[in-house]
């Protein structure tokens, strides 16, 4: 997503104009040993800042919301990416709730629905000034928090059962990405929220797992970024607190 924002020379999105000067922040836990954005910051070192955030510490979630704050005064667009599903020798998806573990569902829950919670609580005044900012001037909808769910989270669509962590974690996002859209609706400068579903991309995280995907449903991950881009840039207030899916259709809660 990172790359595919940079290389449109604004970083705008389809529908949705550039802002802050087409500057695009990407956050990791890690950013010294991020070589992949440290390349991407060699080739466009006026465009792309790199800042430390780590959903399960909030003392990291706040200092980034403060770094990016002093530096740029808005946030136009969130695209939070966040997960956890599996760590080897940690956890792994249970297919049994006899398989349940305690501690690995609570990290589940921190890392997939409290860390992104947290997130938009620290960025919300940047958000909201970015919306005031673009009805002064008649440039844009209202700045948009795009939050990364899955299909497995929709529990009208559960048929198959299993992943007790992952999937409750994921519904717990949902829900609470919900509850953002309408407080956020509310508000004089309104912050749209939607959650995405990516499809089975080609990553570590569907890593186990891919060898049942059938190939046409195996996605790479510039295929699934510029569908789930295309998504954000065109929803608007009228969409906030919706589920979509990577082909642009509405997954059932």
């Amino acid at each position: 997503m990172v790359r595919q924002l940079l290389e449109n020379e604004d970083a705008s999105l389809p529908g949705r104009p550039a802002a802050a000067g087409g500057h695009v922040v990407a956050t990791c836990r890690d950013p010294d040993n991020a070589t992949a954005l440290h390349a991407l910051k060699a080739a466009y070192p006026n465009r792309l800042t790199v800042v430390r955030l780590d959903v399960e510490d909030s003392a990291s979630i706040a200092s980034a919301a403060e770094t990016i704050g002093a530096a740029h005064g808005r946030v136009d667009v969130v695209v939070q990416t966040a997960a956890v599903l599996h760590v080897k020798g940690e956890m792994t998806p249970e297919t049994s709730i006899a398989r349940v573990d305690e501690a690995a569902m609570m990290r589940s829950f921190r890392v997939n629905a409290m860390g992104p919670t947290l997130v938009a609580k620290a960025f919300s005044p940047l958000l909201m000034e970015a919306t005031a900012r673009s009805a002064a001037d008649g440039s844009g909808p209202p700045a948009i928090v795009a939050n990364l769910s899955a299909r497995v989270s929709s529990i009208g669509d559960n048929g198959l059962g299993g992943w007790y962590s992952y999937r409750a974690s994921k519904t717990a996002l949902n829900q609470l990405t919900k509850n953002c859209a309408i407080e956020f609706g509310r508000k004089k400068h309104q912050v749209s929220f939607i959650l995405l579903h990516p499809g089975t991309v080609d990553t570590d995280l569907s890593a186990p797992f891919k060898k049942n995907v059938p190939p046409e449903k195996l996605f790479t991950t510039e295929f699934s970024a510029s569908a789930l881009l295309k998504i954000v840039g065109e929803k608007n207030q009228s969409d906030t607190g919706k589920f979509f899916a990577w082909d642009g259709s509405e997954i059932q809660w």
